[in-house]
């Protein structure tokens, strides 16, 4: 007998860091060339199979990004199981507003857990953040950290199985 599980998650992170690529390539395989800023959240589904008796249905909240969680955007994140803290390695300041997003994260949602995502790891001649300064946020955060590329589909699927894992 199969349990299903149903827990949702967020996408945090400053403004055209990828979430939205990110959640596109996840869900629906595909990527697209094109910026679209999100306004206030799109909501997206995925079932995923975690083992031979767990399905887990993620509720996929994709945030807007570069606005404070006051008002309705603290309300979007609670009840959030979990998030994926999306920096842009091109913009060094979208990794300083990580520990922004994480601690308002926390207040709304005391016991959901993290994964740091350095995004758009192809575009290695523009990348500005050292691995040095990511695994620095991540131990400070005590999160784990992971590199990927919405656009060449790296590490993607991996990214949402491991907070997958730690929600489930």
């Amino acid at each position: 007998m199969t349990r299903t599980l149903q827990k949702k998650i967020c996408l945090l992170g400053d403004f055209a860091v990828g979430k939205t690529s990110l959640v596109q390539r996840f869900v629906h395989h595909r990527f697209d060339e094109k910026y679209l800023s999100t306004v206030g959240v799109n909501i997206s589904r995925k079932e995923i199979l975690l083992d031979e008796q767990t399905q887990l249905h993620l509720l996929i909240w994709d945030l807007a990004g570069g606005e404070e969680f006051v008002g309705p955007q603290a309300n979007y994140i609670k009840g959030a199981s979990g998030a994926l803290l999306v920096c842009d390695l091109t913009r060094a300041i979208t990794l300083s507003a990580l520990k922004l997003y994480a601690a308002d994260f926390h207040a709304a949602s005391p016991a959901a857990s993290f994964v740091i995502l350095a995004n758009k790891s192809d575009l290695t001649a523009q990348r500005v953040l050292t691995e040095n300064q990511l695994t620095e946020l991540a131990d400070e955060l005590s999160a784990p950290l992971m590199m990927t590329s919405a656009k060449n589909d790296d590490n993607v699927e991996r990214a949402f199985a491991m907070l997958a894992d730690t929600i489930a």
